[in-house]
């Protein structure tokens, strides 16, 4: 008997999340598979869609108190600019912002990428548990470096295949660092 208890909460629940998101439903919508759910899944799915819907899109120096401000890059010697990348590194991890590819750049260019770049970037804050915003360090168009230091060997391949440039040769990672990941929360 609990169970069909359980199972009538999640029919109830799904039937008021798809209220609370009738006013925001587009065609986008109509591309999930609802019927590979499970109704728990599915619920899952429709409170990450209402959360994005209705959370509000700040810069993302705005997304901690006191918010995150930084000294100019160029202000900062490399010993009080090291503090002062980790400290933010960690006080971006703790508002759900992970940043990958950074073992490309030095200290500063990322600290540079952070001030310039990151913090005073609109994005959506969705307040849910395990939610993160990925932020990629390095910059789409720019193949060389992914093929230098991040691509496999099978993309390295797949890429030769499909452009007649010659492809760079793979090395190591210049500035390897031990990141947070989104998996560690």
């Amino acid at each position: 008997m609990p169970e069909a208890a359980d199972e009538v909460e999640l029919l109830l629940h799904n039937a008021r999340l798809r209220d609370e998101l009738e006013p925001y439903i587009d065609e986008s919508v109509s591309l999930v598979h609802f019927r590979q759910m499970n109704l728990r899944e599915e619920n899952c799915f429709l409170e990450s869609m209402l959360a994005w819907e209705r959370a509000p899109a700040l810069p993302i120096s705005c997304w901690s108190l006191p918010e995150l401000v930084l000294p100019r890059p160029d202000s900062l010697d490399e010993d009080l600019l090291q503090g002062i990348l980790a400290d933010t590194i960690d006080r971006l991890f703790s508002v759900r912002v992970v940043l990958e590819m950074t073992e490309h750049l030095s200290d500063r260019e990322l600290y540079t990428l952070i001030y310039r770049d990151i913090l005073p970037a609109c994005e959506k804050k969705v307040d849910l548990p395990g939610n993160y915003l990925c932020w990629r360090c390095l910059d789409e168009s720019d193949t060389e470096t992914w093929l230098t230091y991040y691509a496999t060997e099978a993309e390295r391949l797949q890429w030769l295949q499909q452009n007649i440039q010659p492809l760079p040769a793979a090395r190591e990672l210049p500035f390897p660092r031990k990141l947070p990941r989104a998996s560690e929360q």
